[in-house]
């Protein structure tokens, strides 16, 4: 697997390692295509082959995993600047793909006193 990339202002296409974060103008290859694959005329294109020690998992990976399921695994605490103030909350009522909306929602507590 390789990433292809155009560099348009230098008329290069760059095939490389498989991105990690995906970008808009950069594509995806299987081997046999990434090899077959030929660029325009005028066009010069530059293959970058990594070394294969350098792909293997290393300490400061493992670290760095331990690292992030720490931070997930910390609690989150949310420090109150007033504690006087009733209880508030939030209930999702839409959704479209990443965003949602959310509507206010005053406890039932609040309204008794």
């Amino acid at each position: 697997m390789a990433t292809l990339t155009y560099v348009y202002a230098d008329s290069t296409a760059v095939v490389g390692p498989l991105a990690t974060v995906p970008e808009p103008h950069c594509y995806d290859l299987c081997q046999m295509h990434s090899d077959r694959l030929t660029a325009p005329r005028g066009w010069e294109i530059v293959r970058i082959t990594p070394n294969p020690d350098a792909l293997k998992p290393s300490s400061d990976d493992l670290e760095a995993l331990a690292n992030a399921v720490r931070e997930a695994a910390r609690p989150r605490y949310y420090v109150d600047d007033n504690p006087e103030r009733e209880p508030t909350s939030s209930v999702e009522v839409a959704r479209r793909r990443h965003l949602r909306v959310l509507a206010h929602v005053d406890h039932p507590e609040a309204d008794l006193a």
